[in-house]
């Protein structure tokens, strides 16, 4: 006799497990439909999507029962079932993608969660707007004529230009900060806003002592008096990111202590948001801004006034421009100042204080004091040259505010906030570079230049390898503004920049940089000496460097000989001689330098058998992988025709032409409906691949 109860719960239990079977049947299936259809797709997807696609792929797999109500047909078409599962899962995963991109479903949050910094960015963004409107340069942002029509000498330009300064100013922040840069860029923008933008003042109202004594508490960690023995409360100079106050640490010398204005950081990143949403939309819209590389020179601008924000990058700049250089001896020619990085902090710099007069007003005080003008900026600017061809690092913006004259006649450097570095690589091109000049060689300034930009810093393939018009060129520029009796001045760099564009050469930004830094010192030097040749100076040192290496001793006295009267002496015809070889020896040095370097490849890939002609033809992989996708989509979507058409053909022509499977049901028109569904899903992977192809 069996327990009622022990046959209720055999019962569940059977139940249960049926249940569960059923369920992990169900789950296989979806998780198969979504893995087939995500495969097929070629894409990878979240979970989330990946289980809607899958749970409408089984939707599909058992409505299929529901419609096909035949156990016959039914039969028939089980083999069918499954394709139209994968179709359904794989249109979900499309129509989900084009109607929801991934990640879409954050934005909302994100947008919340910066409504306060849009709506201050908004506030800024109108003012700003206004105050162009006011001086009368929307307009000239707006259309593509009107700022062709500022760039150009004439009233217009120049009432533009005035236009510029004057609206920058009243902006102040970091719109300041970047018309002070674009007025050091004589290779993109003319003579008219060069010279108005020079004039920008940056003076504000300096912050009230209280802020700017809680700032040096807050970054010191202790009262301003136990660091200080004084402190000026008035600044020296108020600018709109730092002001400086000059102060005595306590039992040490007299120092310079560079304090961030309160709340300038979050105002600079809303300027420089605006800057770079600016510099983007002219790179889109206008023809010559594309040129001049507005976009580039915004995130450029952004990344420095960035660094500038943090005053340790500012000390360590210092620092190792003064080691390097030996700036910081005694009997130094150039003096940079002395950083106590034991009170430096990214809000306030304490360095030496230096007494002299900047580099625009040292004229008179040089005449005044006995001085060479002449001799003052050759020290200067081998100063420089030093840090370039050198060291590696060196200041980058030279301009008169940051040189000064001091006390004992030498050269000062302050304000390393903006510094620049090359490579050894990059110091070998710029002589050779220097030395083709002297040289007067055309050729080899194509060579020097092609090394210095490096062989892929290109935007225009097609004009590079055209080397005999690129010399020609560079020898029309030559005998324009480096021939006999020429004097280079800004336009001389601002002519070889636009040459370079012309010819789809790209400048890397280290380059640039060292293009800036001489043209920015070469304006400086034009205020302490007019008439200064800057390109001699830069020959005879790049010279210097390259020919010491040959003629160390060649024109030395000798000593010690066997007469014991002093040694001899060397003819001047050998030192003549000496330094003609050099001369000569300096033509070929790239060319000998390179060789041995491109023999060792070539023996090595000979004797390995990797020696190889590459072609220009899809040389490079991502032309490659181009073509290889283009031809992918051209496959599938040709088989997805192909197969459509045999579909509808076997369907339309084939009925009562063959032999039937079941009652209702005829073979062909049978394989018909299987070639659709996979025709369906090809031309689903065909538009979807096309559609999320980059253009």
């Amino acid at each position: 006799m069996t327990d009622p109860a022990a046959g209720a719960f055999d019962d569940v239990s059977l139940t249960l497990v049926i249940l569960l079977m059923a369920a992990g049947a169900l789950g296989v299936i979806v998780f198969g439909v979504s893995t087939a259809s995500r495969r097929l797709l070629g894409i990878r997807v979240g979970p989330l999507r990946a289980l809607g696609a899958g749970l409408m792929g089984l939707g599909v797999f058992l409505a299929f029962n529901e419609v096909v109500r035949d156990e016959e047909d039914r039969g028939a078409l089980s083999t069918i079932q499954i394709p139209l599962a994968l179709f359904a899962a794989m249109a979900t995963l499309v129509i989900v993608d084009v109607f929801l991109p991934h990640g879409s479903w954050t934005r909302p949050l994100q947008v919340l969660r910066g409504l306060g910094d849009r709506m201050r960015r908004a506030r800024r963004y109108s003012e700003i707007s206004r105050i162009l409107m006011r001086h009368g340069l929307s307009r000239m942002l707006r259309g593509r004529s009107g700022w062709e029509r500022a760039l150009k000498p004439g009233e217009v330009g120049e009432r533009a230009a005035r236009s510029a300064r004057l609206a920058l100013e009243e902006c102040g922040g970091a719109l300041i900060k970047f018309g002070q840069v674009m007025s050091t860029r004589r290779d993109l923008l003319p003579s008219h806003f060069i010279e108005e933008l020079s004039r920008l003042q940056s003076d504000v109202p300096p912050a009230p002592w209280p802020e700017v004594e809680a700032i040096l508490h807050k970054e010191l960690g202790k009262p301003v008096s136990d660091v200080f023995e004084w402190i000026e409360h008035v600044p020296l100079a108020a600018a709109s990111i730092a002001q400086v106050h000059r102060a005595r640490l306590l039992g040490g010398p007299t120092v310079v202590v560079k304090v961030q204005r309160p709340g300038i950081r979050e105002a600079v990143e809303r300027d420089l948001d605006i800057v770079l949403t600016i510099s983007r939309s002219l790179q889109t819209r206008v023809r010559s801004a594309q040129a001049l590389g507005l976009r580039e020179l915004g995130d450029g601008f952004s990344e420095s006034v960035r660094e500038e924000l943090d005053f340790r990058i500012e000390g360590r700049n210092a620092a190792a421009v003064a080691q390097a250089t030996g700036s910081w001896e005694a009997d130094a020619p150039v003096r940079i100042p002395r950083v106590y990085f034991e009170y430096t902090s990214a809000r306030v710099l304490v360095q030496e204080w230096m007494e002299g007069v900047t580099l625009d007003r040292a004229g008179p005080v040089a005449d005044a004091a006995g001085l060479d003008r002449s001799a003052l900026a050759s020290a200067a600017f081998s100063a420089i040259l030093h840090q370039i061809l050198r060291v590696g690092v060196f200041h980058a913006d030279p301009h008169p505010g940051n040189m000064l004259l001091l006390d004992d006649g030498r050269i000062g450097l302050i304000d390393f906030g903006s510094v620049g570095r090359t490579d050894p690589s990059v110091r070998l091109a710029i002589q050779e570079l220097l030395v083709a000049v002297d040289r007067g060689d055309p050729a080899g300034l194509h060579d020097a230049l092609l090394t210095l930009l490096g062989t892929r810093a290109t935007t225009n393939e097609e004009l590079v390898p055209d080397a005999a018009l690129l010399e020609r060129e560079l020898g029309r520029f030559m005998a324009r503004h480096l021939g006999a009796g020429a004097q280079p001045d800004s336009e001389m760099f601002t002519a070889l920049f636009r040459m370079l564009s012309r010819f789809g050469l790209a400048v890397p930004p280290e380059v640039a940089a060292v293009f800036r830094s001489l043209a920015t010192i070469e304006g400086t030097l034009t205020h302490l000496a007019p008439g200064f040749n800057l390109l001699q100076e830069a020959r005879t040192f790049a010279i210097g460097m390259l020919t010491e290496r040959f003629t160390l001793g060649a024109a030395k006295p000798r000593t010690g000989g066997a007469d014991g009267g002093g040694g001899g002496f060397t003819p001047p015809g050998l030192s003549a001689l000496a330094h003609g070889a050099a001369q000569e020896l300096l033509s070929v040095l790239p060319m000998l330098r390179r060789l041995p370097r491109r023999a060792e490849r070539i023996s090595a890939s000979l004797e390995e058998g990797r020696l190889g002609v590459r072609v220009r033809v899809l040389a490079d992989e991502r032309e490659r992988r181009f073509v290889s996708g283009l031809i992918h989509q051209v496959t599938v979507t040709l088989l997805a025709a192909c197969t459509g058409l045999m579909g509808v053909m076997l369907v339309v022509f084939g009925t009562g032409k063959g032999p039937r499977v079941t009652r209702q049901l005829e073979l062909f028109p049978l394989i018909g409906y299987h070639v659709l569904v996979v025709s369906a899903i090809l031309m689903l992977r065909a538009l979807y691949t096309a559609m999320r192809r980059p253009a």
